[in-house]
């Protein structure tokens, strides 16, 4: 497709840099505080599944202790609260670990709307798989998705897989800035952001439920 292969790269390349420079001193300011109220480095570094499940590097401010389970989902831990800092708690509910990826942007490794990148194990590995059914892994990852603006981590893997799925069916420029419109209201009014245990409990909820009708 035109858009994906041209317009939306170069979209993407010259947003990133515009933002970049916007939240310079914010990243400044939050590797500063980091640096001060935690031991351990700044940047967070993982191996994500990308385009194709191309695996790359992933780059976010480091919200978790050094002692910290890795290579698993935050959601998998039922103690997350244990492991995530004071500060890299306030970090994560307003999405401010995420800026770093706007490097991951400019390099190509991914794009600033589309499917979230996870890891290859646990429920992530299951995602993978659906999406892979709806061909929503030919695409570059994004920092925001379809499915984070319409539930985040309050959808199981199914429900984010086929609202995946509608993001590939539908993708366009004007889709693209609705989920950047939608990503911004619902980082302000922190919707759907649940961690760990508060994830596994509201799953374990709507199971109960189902089971029960």
């Amino acid at each position: 497709m035109f858009y994906v292969k041209y317009v939306k790269r170069f979209f993407d390349a010259l947003a990133s840099l515009v933002l970049l420079l916007l939240v310079l001193l914010p990243m400044i300011i939050t590797g500063i505080i980091i640096k001060r109220t935690s031991k351990g480095p700044v940047f967070f570094k993982q191996i994500r599944s990308g385009k194709n499940n191309k695996l790359f590097k992933i780059y976010k401010f480091r919200s978790m202790k050094v002692d910290a389970p890795k290579n698993r989902p935050t959601n998998s831990l039922n103690n997350s609260e244990y492991y995530i800092t004071s500060f890299g708690s306030f970090i994560r509910r307003y999405s401010v670990d995420e800026l770093p990826q706007l490097l991951n942007v400019i390099k190509g490794d991914m794009s600033l709307v589309g499917p979230r990148p996870v890891i290859t194990k646990g429920e992530d590995k299951l995602l993978l798989k659906e999406r892979h059914k709806n061909g929503a892994d030919t695409i570059k990852p994004g920092i925001t998705g379809w499915a984070q603006v319409n539930g985040r981590d309050d959808l199981n893997y199914m429900h984010k897989a086929t609202l995946d799925g509608e993001y590939i069916s539908n993708i366009c420029f004007l889709m693209d800035l609705l989920c950047l419109s939608r990503t911004i209201n619902a980082v302000l009014l922190i919707k759907g952001y649940r961690e760990g245990s508060k994830i596994n409990a509201s799953e374990t909820v709507a199971k109960v439920e189902s089971q029960a009708q």
